[in-house]
């Protein structure tokens, strides 16, 4: 089940939160409105988004706001869990077989879970049932990759943006040296672009790609753990021996933790 994941609106908050404190602080609310300048936002943002154009296909373009809905999004995903549905599912086979799984498959919402037990059940080869899942963890990871990358251009793209945008503003200003009046308004776009583009890179476009490699890195873990389940499961193997054997793919702190509640329960 996802739920929103509070520590990425957190962190932009703070880090905005930051960068107002040090405006007002210096100059009030008058410093503060000094930094809003619309021709500098849109050289920014208008730039990076034709930049984009030019670098993704429209239709990955158009995933762009799903995958950068899942920085905000923490879908949980316990361990723990999966270790205790594979050792409820080996003994369960090693009482009545393999097939009597099929009735397990209703309970469990996991499509990659599902697809290893079936596959299991239908009696398919180890070597094949590991290639199998590997296959589609290397297809979630490159889908994962691909829509990652238009984050991670984006904070490449943004403070060149910002330095294209300081070079049209210190070009305007040259050339009306003779027009104080214009001096103020060319200075403005020549730094806030730059500002402007170092702010959405460091604390939006590449946190979020952080954020993402962060998640797919643990998702990737968790279906490894699946396989060797699945495959625990296809050689009969004991339960004691599954649980044993995916242990090791739980966090150090919880295996910690379990290993003092048994030496106490053998106390």
């Amino acid at each position: 089940m996802k739920k929103i994941d509070m520590l990425t609106p957190i962190g932009i908050l703070i880090g905005i939160s930051m960068v107002v404190f040090g405006v007002i602080s210096s100059g009030g609310m008058s410093g503060f409105l000094a930094f809003i300048d619309v021709p500098s936002i849109l050289i920014v943002l208008g730039g990076v988004f034709g930049t984009l154009c030019v670098s993704f296909p429209l239709k990955q373009l158009k995933n762009m706001g799903r995958v950068g809905k899942q920085a905000f999004q923490s879908k949980e995903i316990n361990v723990e869990e999966i270790v205790g549905t594979f050792v409820h599912l080996s003994e369960k086979a090693r009482r009545e077989g393999l097939l009597s799984l099929e009735a397990e498959l209703e309970q469990i919402d996991d499509s990659f879970v599902k697809k290893g037990i079936l596959l299991a059940i239908d009696g398919v080869e180890p070597e094949m049932i590991r290639e199998l899942l590997e296959a589609e963890i290397a297809a979630v990871e490159e889908r994962h990759t691909r829509g990652r990358s238009m984050f991670e251009k984006a904070g490449d793209y943004a403070p060149a943006w910002g330095m294209i945008g300081t070079l049209v503003g210190l070009v305007l200003m040259l050339k009306s040296l003779n027009t104080p009046s214009s001096l103020g308004p060319n200075m403005a776009i020549a730094l806030l672009t730059t500002f402007y583009g170092a702010l959405l890179s460091n604390l939006f476009f590449q946190p979020i790609a952080a954020k993402l490699a962060g998640k797919t890195e643990h998702e990737l873990f968790v279906k490894e753990v699946i396989i060797e389940g699945v495959i625990g499961l296809q050689a009969g193997q004991n339960s004691r021996f599954v649980q044993a054997k995916l242990k090791v793919f739980a966090p150090v702190e919880k295996r910690k933790l379990e290993e003092k509640r048994e030496h106490v329960r053998e106390a």
